[in-house]
């Protein structure tokens, strides 16, 4: 049976190199490997590079798919496919061939859910993990071994090595997210798929879609219609508007699962209110709709915390959000309250904390909710810049878990410099460095390592239309976010981040990402 199924495997390849023209190992472009399993991003637990172990791709190499490994291995194939022209088949067995091997389950017990290791050998690659989550993020790592020409589209004649060595790796938080407002300005599916695309490179699990806001509701709410399609209709500085069908919401969803990310919708309450105040009379205490709003002021809106309307509508949100979303998390805002009273608002969510629990979730929203009495289950999150906050400390102390995205360091909306050309300075100038640079375990006192979820960064879209805006203040400070999600801060020192991180920049070249070369790093 092996020897017939090494035949045909073999025989097929062979097939497909001659009939189809595929290209065969070329010889004349250097097999040197751009980076060594040193050079990962974000920086492993543990990494052994063998120069001499460097594993060549060929036309006749197979992948062979473990028992469970089907939807990770035909990821990795949709990745090596367009630039090799191989026909990298998904083999259940490798029969003797040149293989990349996904194992699952036989890991090191020390890779947890979400860790790996990974073997690149001269007779093959291993690549193994307890989860198919952790494999996919393995994934991620293998492809940095390889040529940033992998990233093209199309087919390069040149020879695919892989560099040689050993990894074994594991996340030191468990949420590694980042934030996209589409309520400022509105992003199509399309376009956040490919942020999606994005992000998983870097072992990002987590997307946070601030879905409205007082210049826009984005999603399809079926019991109250008129959020979408009227409320939907403006953006920042008067811009196209738009929202997102149920149906789409849950595509997006759905692509996210299939890079192993986690979507988590918010709704901002009781403030950040205006696009559905503007359109339901009733969501306001004396009835009267407000205009529409397309400036970026905040703190001026409010619903109306006495009115049981306030309530059927909130009720009506959650129930219809959770319904769609597969994810533990709904977020339900909390910042910004300023036209709540501190009383109003703890009513309001006296109210409003256990509908999500009603509706099979967990809360989420900004860390002024951890005032609120919540669940230890809650995941606030803290977005000022560091240094006392009872309240958040208060609920730390109950033994809950804290997301951290510090403004001044966490938020991707911040210029880099004076003089970037979009964004905002309102938490400081955040240069590469500054982005790198801290610890999420000692930000906030009484906050420790035990009681910080992860991190998050988020990208505030006031002054954001377009994907290459996106790109630029994402990159390179997304991929340094991920790594203090990531790696153990032991690990992680700047000096030497900032030489890893300018390996990075040819294949974001490969990819037309759209960066900013900060001169804090010596891009090559």
């Amino acid at each position: 049976m092996r020897k017939s199924l090494s035949r045909a495997v073999l025989g097929a390849t062979v097939l497909s190199v001659a009939v189809l023209g595929l290209p065969g190992p070329a010889t004349a472009a250097t097999a040197e490997p751009e980076r060594s399993v040193t050079d990962i991003v974000p920086v492993p637990v543990q990494a052994k590079a063998d120069p001499k172990a460097d594993f060549t791709l060929s036309p006749l190499t197979v992948i062979r798919a473990g028992k469970g490994t089907n939807q990770v291995a035909d990821y990795l194939r949709g990745l090596l496919r367009p630039a090799t022209g191989y026909p990298l088949p998904v083999v259940p067995v490798n029969a003797g061939l040149p293989a990349i091997s996904l194992d699952l389950g036989h890991a090191d017990q020390r890779v947890g859910a979400e860790g790996y290791q990974l073997s690149v050998a001269k007779s093959g690659v291993t690549l193994k993990a307890n989860t198919a989550d952790g494999l996919f993020e393995g994934v991620q790592s293998l492809r940095q071994l390889l040529p940033s020409a992998i990233e093209a589209k199309h087919v390069q004649l040149r020879k695919w090595t892989i560099a040689g060595g050993t990894v074994l790796d594991y996340p030191r938080f468990a949420t590694r997210s980042a934030m996209l407002d589409v309520a400022r300005h509105f992003f199509q599916p399309a376009q956040v798929k490919t942020y999606l695309d994005q992000l998983a490179q870097y072992k990002i699990n987590t997307l946070h879609l601030h879905l409205s806001d007082d210049q826009g509701w984005r999603i399809e709410i079926k019991s109250w219609p008129r959020l979408a399609t009227e409320g939907g209709k403006g953006a920042a500085d008067g811009d196209p508007g738009g929202y997102y069908t149920q149906a789409q919401y849950k595509d997006i969803v759905a692509y996210a699962a299939s890079r192993h990310i986690t979507i988590v919708p918010e709704i901002d309450m009781p403030g950040h209110t205006n696009a559905a105040q503007s359109v339901y009379a009733e969501l306001n205490c004396d009835g009267v709709a407000v205009p529409p709003r397309t400036d970026t002021e905040v703190g001026y809106s409010s619903l109306c915390i006495g009115s049981p309307t306030t309530y059927k509508f909130v009720e009506d949100v959650i129930r219809e959000l959770a319904a769609i979303t597969p994810g533990k998390y709904l977020g339900i805002g909390g910042d910004e309250a300023h036209s709540t009273s501190d009383p109003d608002y703890k009513a309001f969510y006296a109210k409003v904390n256990p509908l999500v629990a009603k509706y099979g979730k967990l809360i989420t929203g900004w860390h002024e909710i951890a005032k609120t009495g919540l669940p230890t289950t809650a995941m606030p999150e803290y977005w000022d810049q560091g240094g006392p906050n009872a309240d958040v400390a208060g609920f730390a102390a109950t033994g809950g878990k804290v997301l951290m995205a510090p403004s001044n360091h966490a938020y991707l909306d911040m210029k880099y410099t004076e003089d970037t050309p979009l964004g905002q300075d309102w938490a400081g100038l955040v240069e590469v460095k500054d982005a790198y640079d801290w610890d999420p375990a000692t930000l906030v006192p009484g906050v420790g390592e035990a009681n910080v979820a992860g991190v998050e960064a988020p990208l505030w879209t006031e002054t954001i239309r377009t994907n290459d805006n996106i790109e630029y203040m994402a990159f390179p400070r997304l991929p340094g976010m991920a790594e203090i999600g990531w790696s153990p801060q032991s690990a992680r020192d700047w000096d030497t981040y900032r030489l890893r991180l300018a390996k990075q920049a040819p294949r974001w070249v490969a990819q037309g990402i759209d960066f900013y070369r900060s001169p804090q790093v010596d891009w090559k």
